[in-house]
This record gives C-alpha cells, structure tokens and sequence, in this order.
C-alpha cells in the first residue's frame, strides 16, 4: 500500500513540477505579448508522461552511475521531466508575434486550477498517511 501511494504522490510532484513551469511560461508569453517578433512557449508534459506510463506496461528507470540504486517500475517516474518548447510555425500578428492574450489568459486559469487541485491532492495523500502513521501502531 506505502508503495502505490509513494508512486501517486511521484507522480502527482512531476505533475504539479511541469504546472508550475507551465504557469511561469503563460506568464512570459503575456509580458511578451506586445514584443515583436516574440514566439510564445509552451510546456509538455501530460503526453510525456502518459507515454512513459504505457510503455511496456511500465515505467523503466536509468542509473547512471553503478552507484545509483537501480530503478524499479514502482517509483520510475524519477526521470520523466517537462519539456518547453517554442512555437516557431505560427503567427499572430504582422510584427512576427504569435502571443494571442485571449488564449494565454484562459490558459493560466485553467493551469492555475489544475495547480490547485493537484496541491489539494498532495496535501490530501500526506494527511491519510500521516493519520496512518500516526494510528497505525
């Protein structure tokens, strides 16, 4: 049980990790949005991790030294890392900027909500396990 719930709570930190790098790249876009020339970024994460998650039915671990304790398939999400990527094919304005405020506002709120909801979510796990921990005896 301390094992599916330390890979959920894994999980769930890359997940709020990539949201916090999400929100501070919406940010940048829309103080760059009057910029020319600026191309707006955005952060991958979800279809990363999905892939991974479904590869082979499991996640695999890398060790890079012989040192390093090798990585099962039960906390392998370790070195699964959001990506920023720069949208170079699409244009906005005639200046060269692809910033639309529109959508980069309705996307910090939506990222925004999901942030919340997933630091509920830690708080939650750590509170079931800490009543655990502290009943369990």
């Amino acid at each position: 049980m301390l094992e599916k719930s330390l890979r959920g709570i894994n999980i769930l930190e890359k997940t709020l990790n990539a949201s916090w790098a999400r929100n501070k790249t919406i940010s940048n876009n829309i103080a760059n949005a009057d910029t020319p020339n600026y191309k707006r970024e955005t952060v991958e994460f979800e279809s990363i991790l999905k892939n991974e998650l479904f590869k082979d039915g499991s996640i695999a671990g890398t060790t890079t030294n012989e040192k390093h304790i090798p990585i099962n398939n039960k906390f392998g999400v370790i070195g699964i890392n959001h990506q920023t990527k720069k949208d170079m094919n699409s244009t906005y304005r005639k200046d060269g900027n692809n910033v639309n405020i529109d959508v980069e506002m309705a996307n910090l709120a939506k990222n925004t909500i999901k942030y919340n909801m997933i630091a509920q979510r830690i708080s939650s796990d750590f509170k079931k396990m800490k009543m655990v921990v502290r009943d369990g005896r």
